[in-house]
């Protein structure tokens, strides 16, 4: 009988083990750090945002298996959104992540494969590295120098 539970597991540790757009991104024109104190997740997004659209987005660092696969996952979904699109995704996931009440299926259908994230709302600590990228790309959006830190 099919899990979906299991294919949410694949999916983690498919862009965990090998996460897209990983690395420097040549010709990149946004930028930002972010770290997760708690568990040590430390990376920068890299942005290509022309006439508002996110023309490419790559990420390096290390992390654990949750930061790697949704900084993977969130480089994925970003790419040719624009800039107001890729922000409302990341209060979209944020939601999916912090709330207490289960998502429906029209909210897992939305974000597709982020779904697969959806469980480490059980678990705080994890939330963190779940959403450590996403603050980082909202700072890289927003043009924001500081360095992000999810404390």
């Amino acid at each position: 009988m099919f899990d979906l539970k299991d294919l949410y597991q694949e999916v983690i540790i498919d862009h965990s083990k090998r996460p897209r757009h990983f690395g420097k991104l040549a010709g990149q024109n946004r930028e930002a750090e972010g770290y997760n104190p708690l568990c040590g997740d430390r990376l920068t997004v890299e942005l290509i945002v022309e006439d508002g659209i996110v023309k490419d987005a790559a990420f390096e660092g290390a992390g654990c298996a949750i930061s790697t696969a949704s900084a993977s996952l969130m480089t994925d979904m970003v790419r040719g959104k624009t800039e107001a699109e890729a922000q409302a995704l990341f209060r979209q996931f944020q939601d999916l992540v912090t709330r207490n009440d289960p998502p429906t299926e029209d909210d897992l259908l939305e974000l597709e494969k982020l779904a697969a994230l959806a469980g480490v709302r059980a678990f705080p600590s994890r939330v963190k590295c779940a959403t450590l990228a996403w603050h980082t790309l909202s700072a890289a959006l927003d043009r924001r120098n500081a360095p992000v830190k999810t404390e």
